[in-house]
C-alpha cells in the first residue's frame, strides 16, 4: 500500500485557502500513485482555531470548503481534518474523502486538556474507534492523541483486524519533541502490530510552532519513512500491511486484546477501491537514518533530523518567518544593541525574512560603551541589513526636565534606566507606526521570568522571539549560527563581531559599569533555578536539595512571583521549551502563596 502524508503549512481561519493547499496535496500525492493521502489535524480551519469554533458561521463556512476539497478526490483516498458540528456540540473530526464525496466522518476521542491544549472547552468526545477498508486493507483513522496511550481507539482498531493506523495530527513542537513522538509511535507500532503514520502539521501559529516531522514505521517500530523538520512536505511510503497480519499470528499478545474489557467500540465508517493498486515502486533514496531504521517492510525518504539546538533555530525562524506573512507584515525592525540578545533575534529575522526586509535601530545613550555601538555597527554591516543610529540623550534630557519638579530632592534609581528603555520602546514603535514594520523584541526567558525588563520598554512591540529561550540557550543559539557561515563574521580584518558579543559580559548599559550579574545570579544558576520552579514546578526546599544556592532561590522565586503582571502584557513569542511563559503557565497575579 502506497500512503502519502501531506504536511502543510495552515493558517488559522482561511478555510479557502486551506482547502485550496489540501486540494493541491492530495494532487501531487494521487500522481505519486498513493492510496490514501493523510492531512493534518484540523486541515480546514488549521489548529487552534480557538474560539472561531463558537461561531456557527464559521463551522458552516469549513464544512462548505471540506466539500470542495471531497469535490477534487478522485482514484485516491483522503483523511482531511474539520470541525463536524453534530446536534449540540462540534467534533474534532476526520473526514474520508474519495469519489469526490464524504464517505465518513471520525471523531477524536482523546480530548487534551493540559499545557496549551484547552479541547474540553470546544470539543466534544467521539465514542468509537474506526476503521475503513481500503482496498481491501482494514486501516484505522486515529487523530492526535488518539495514538497516544496504549488503549484507546488505536487498540481497539488493531485488535479488530486493522494493519494500519493512520493519524492525522496537530502537534506543537518544544525541544527535542520531535524524537520523543518518534519514540512513542514506535512503541505503538509494536504494542499493536501494525503499520503506524502520522501527519503533523507544520508552520508558526501565535505562540505555537509545528515541527513536521511526519513519520511512517512498519510493525516491527522501525522507521520507513520520515519528512522534513521545520518546512512542508509530501512523504510518499510503500508499506507492507500482509507483514503485520502474518507476525500477528506469531504475536499471543494481539489474541488477549480481543477481551471486552478493551473498552472502545469499533465500527467500519467506509469500504473504498482506488486506482492505486498497482503501481511502479518508489525510488529508493539514499538513507539517512541510523541502521535500525532500516526496515524490509517499507520504502520512504527518509529526512535526517537535526540536533537539538540547529532544531531550536529552525523552529525560531519558521515561528518567525510564519508570525510575519501570515499578520501581512513585510518588514521587521529591532532595537540593535551589540549585546547577544538582539544579536540573535537579528540573525533569526535574516534568516526568516532575508536583509532586505529587516532593519536595525542603534539607540545609544552616554552609558553606551564604545565596545557594543561598534559591534552593533559591525553585525549590521555582516549581515546586511539597513541600520539607523537614533541616539537617546536629547530625549533623556527632555524627560530630566519635565521631572526636575516632581523628582526634586529624590536620588536617581531605577526610575531613570527603566525611562531610557521606555525612550527606546517609543521610538521603535514610532518607526512601526509611520512605516508599518513589525517590532521584534529582544528579551529572553530568564530575563523575563524574573521581571529584568522594563514595561513598555524592551518589551513592547508585535511579536517576541526569543521570550521562551534561557539566556544560556541563546548562547548556545548563537554559538551554532556563528558556525553555520563561520567566515561571515570578520568584517575588519581580524575582528571576529559575532566572537567579541559572546565573550563581553552581558548588560543592559543603563548606568556606568552595569553588569547584569549584580542584579541577577549568575545564568547558569539562574537558569537552573528557573527550570525547576517555571517548568518543574518545583518548591524552594526541592531546589536547594538540588544543590542550588539557598539565597539565589528565594530571591528568585520572589523575582518570578513578583513579575506575573509583566509577563501578562508582554507580545506573543513563540513556544520553545515543555512549558512556556503564558498559554502553558498560568498563575494568578494577586497571589501570597509565595512559592
Amino acid at each position: 500500500m502506497r500512503i502519502a502524508l501531506a504536511q502543510i503549512d495552515l493558517v488559522v481561519g482561511d478555510l479557502s485557502g486551506n482547502a485550496r493547499r489540501s486540494i493541491d496535496a492530495i494532487e501531487a500525492a494521487r500522481e505519486a500513485g498513493a492510496a490514501i493521502t493523510v492531512l493534518p489535524e484540523l486541515t480546514i480551519t488549521g489548529y487552534p482555531p480557538e474560539d472561531l469554533l463558537f461561531k456557527q458561521h464559521f463551522l458552516d463556512d469549513a464544512r462548505v470548503a471540506l466539500d470542495d476539497v471531497a469535490a477534487a478526490t478522485s482514484g485516491t483516498v483522503a483523511i482531511v481534518g474539520f470541525p463536524e458540528r453534530g446536534g449540540d456540540a462540534v467534533y474534532n473530526a476526520a473526514a474520508i474523502l474519495a469519489d469526490g464525496e464524504v464517505q465518513g466522518i471520525v471523531r477524536k476521542v482523546r480530548l487534551p486538556n493540559y499545557g496549551v491544549f484547552d479541547e474540553y472547552r470546544y470539543f466534544g468526545a467521539g465514542d468509537h474507534a474506526a476503521i475503513v477498508e481500503v482496498d481491501g486493507v482494514p486501516v484505522a483513522v486515529t487523530i492526535c492523541e488518539d495514538l497516544w496511550l496504549p488503549d484507546g481507539p488505536a487498540a481497539a482498531a488493531a485488535a479488530a483486524g486493522a494493519t494500519v493506523i493512520l493519524n492525522t495530527s496537530a502537534s506543537p513542537y518544544h525541544r527535542g519533541k520531535g524524537h520523543q513522538r518518534e519514540r512513542m509511535l514506535a512503541q505503538r507500532a509494536r504494542d499493536h502490530v501494525a503499520v503506524v503514520a502520522l501527519c503533523n502539521q507544520v508552520g508558526g501559529q501565535d505562540e505555537l510552532v509545528f515541527d513536521g516531522h511526519s513519520v511512517i514505521l512498519d510493525h516491527e517500530g522501525l522507521v520507513v519513512g520520515r519528512a522534513a523538520q521545520f518546512a512542508e512536505d509530501l512523504l510518499v511510503c510503500d508499506v507492507d500491511p500482509a507483514a503485520a497480519s502474518a507476525a500477528r499470528l506469531r504475536d499471543p499478545r494481539g489474541r488477549l486484546a480481543h477481551r471486552p474489557a478493551l473498552g472502545t467500540p469499533v465500527r467500519t465508517v467506509a469500504r473504498l477501491t482506488t486506482a492505486a493498486t498497482e503501481h511502479p515502486p518508489t525510488s529508493t533514496p539514499p538513507r539517512h537514518g541510523h541502521p535500525q531504521d532500516e526496515s524490509p517492510h517499507g520504502d520512504g525518504e527518509l529526512f535526517p533530523t537535526l540536533d537539538p539546538i540547529a532544531e531550536v533555530y529552525a523552529a525560531l525562524v519558521l515561528a518567525t518567518r510564519d508570525y510575519v506573512a501570515k499578520n501581512g507584515f513585510s518588514t521587521v525592525v529591532l532595537g540593535l544593541s551589540g549585546g547577544i540578545d538582539s544579536t540573535l533575534v537579528l540573525l533569526v529575522a535574516i534568516d526568516a525574512l532575508g536583509a532586505d526586509r529587516v532593519r536595525a535601530i542603534v539607540m545609544p545613550s552616554p552609558y553606551s560603551s564604545e565596545g557594543t555601538q561598534s559591534d552593533a555597527d559591525r553585525l549590521a554591516d555582516a549581515v546586511g541589513v539597513q541600520r539607523m543610529r537614533l541616539g537617546i540623550k536629547p530625549a533623556m534630557d527632555a524627560y530630566d526636565q519635565i521631572l526636575a519638579e516632581p523628582f526634586s530632592g529624590l536620588e536617581m534609581d531605577l526610575t531613570e534606566e527603566n525611562l531610557q528603555a521606555r525612550i527606546r520602546g517609543n521610538l521603535l514603535m514610532a518607526l512601526s507606526n509611520k512605516h508599518g514594520w513589525l517590532v521584534l523584541t529582544t528579551g529572553n526567558k530568564s530575563e523575563m521570568s524574573v521581571g529584568y525588563s522594563t514595561l513598555y520598554g524592551d518589551s513592547a512591540g508585535g511579536f517576541a522571539v526569543i521570550k521562551d529561550c534561557p539566556k544560556t540557550l541563546v548562547y548556545d543559539l548563537v554559538a551554532h549560527r556563528r558556525q553555520v557561515t563561520p567566515d561571515a563574521w570578520g568584517t575588519d580584518g581580524e575582528h571576529d563581531v559575532l566572537a567579541s558579543i559572546v565573550e563581553r559580559p552581558p548588560s543592559a548599559e543603563l548606568r556606568h559599569d552595569q553588569r547584569d550579574d549584580q542584579s541577577l545570579p549568575p545564568y547558569d544558576v539562574l537558569d537552573r533555578i528557573l527550570e525547576g520552579y517555571v517548568e518543574l514546578d518545583l518548591g524552594r526546599d526541592q531546589l536547594v536539595d538540588r544543590g542550588l544556592p539557598a539565597a539565589d532561590v528565594e530571591r528568585v522565586i520572589r523575582l518570578v512571583d513578583l513579575a506575573e503582571y509583566k509577563r501578562r502584557q508582554s507580545p506573543p513569542g513563540v513556544k520553545i521549551t515543555p512549558r512556556a511563559l503564558g498559554r502553558d503557565r498560568r498563575l494568578p497575579i494577586t497571589n501570597r502563596y509565595g512559592g
